[in-house]
């Protein structure tokens, strides 16, 4: 498959200043890809390249197979960017100012008044086409800003920190749209440098630090580059040693752990008078183990467990925090 974006050792330096060094990156068609990093890390360094806007040190960048030429023509045509600051016209209007850009992309009228309502209620600003610009909150305006990126129809979106100085309505709302956008066929690029901001709606993402890409991939993948474990937690009420054979025997399963028996079901008996009545609660052992396997694994597992008379009271998935892995990682 043709890869949406595919950079080849690019590299950009500012007189002995390397702000990028040899960047190989592929991001497929349909992925919502997120850069995170530090500020100065590279991140929009990375987007301005691709979007055509700076000219790189060495090295190149492929868009849907084209390579990206030196007027920009290919990037004008295929790729629509959203600035970490961008300038809006506050003497405009907000169908206006769609429409402003919708003429220098060359819309003819009639596209040209579908596209402008058609962007508008896409970013839900219908009820704002009279407004003038000035009047939106931010986070009207960060959609306006991205209905702008979109006019010209763009397979490939370029969104630098499109979070930024959002409330968490705004945010959740943002996340929404990149979800509709990503349904729509875009392929997506976003950069921030708050990790939280990314996780929950990228399909991928690639950690930049100091101009470099230390760990690319799915959110698993980026995990285990990073050196985390992900654990499955299982709590154990019967069974404990029959668990351990099929959990060793398990492909995708690695080292098993026995921790801290749980306490907090301990037995409880009566009073002596009534000693022979049965306990009402049982002890549960937790067995820990490295997992790898996706969530169909998960679940065969499990089933395994329960059809073997493993009686589970509990299941839970755990992953070391990978907010604090990148944290630590950008610290070094």
């Amino acid at each position: 498959m043709t890869a949406a974006i595919e950079t080849t050792n690019l590299t950009k330096r500012y007189g002995r200043t390397v702000a990028l060094d040899q960047l190989n990156l592929r991001v497929q068609p349909g992925t919502i890809y997120g850069f995170i990093g530090p500020n100065g890390a590279g991140k929009t360094t990375t987007l301005r390249m691709v979007a055509g806007l700076l000219e790189p040190s060495a090295g190149q960048v492929r868009l849907l197979g084209e390579r990206l030429d030196r007027d920009g023509r290919t990037s004008q045509r295929l790729v629509g960017y959203m600035p970490d600051f961008f300038g809006v016209y506050d003497d405009l209007r907000v169908w206006e100012y769609l429409d402003f850009f919708a003429r220098c992309h060359n819309l003819p009228g009639a596209k040209r008044r579908s596209t402008v309502e058609g962007l508008l209620e896409l970013v839900d600003l219908t009820p704002k086409r009279d407004a003038f610009v000035q009047s939106l909150s931010r986070g009207m305006q960060q959609r306006l800003c991205l209905a702008h990126a979109l006019v010209h129809d763009p397979p490939i979106l370029l969104l630098d920190e499109p979070a930024s100085g959002l409330d968490p309505r705004a945010r959740v709302e943002l996340r929404e749209l990149l979800r509709t956008l990503r349904d729509m066929g875009k392929t997506i690029i976003l950069s921030s440098h708050i990790l939280s901001e990314l996780a929950e709606v990228c399909t991928e993402m690639g950690i930049m630090q100091g101009g470099h890409l230390v760990a690319s991939g799915t959110l698993a993948e980026v995990q285990r580059q990073l050196g985390g474990e992900r654990q499955l937690r299982f709590s154990v009420l019967r069974g404990v040693e029959q668990a351990r054979v099929i959990l060793a025997g398990t492909a995708g399963a690695g080292r098993i752990d026995q921790l801290e028996i749980d306490t907090s079901h301990s037995p409880i008996t009566s009073e002596p008078t009534t000693a022979h009545l049965p306990e009402l609660h049982a002890s549960a052992t937790t067995l820990s183990v490295v997992w790898s396997g996706d969530a169909e694994a998960t679940a065969s597992l499990i089933s395994r467990l329960v059809t073997a008379g493993v009686a589970l009271t509990s299941v839970v998935d755990e992953t070391n925090d990978l907010e604090e892995l990148f944290l630590q990682l950008t610290a070094a």
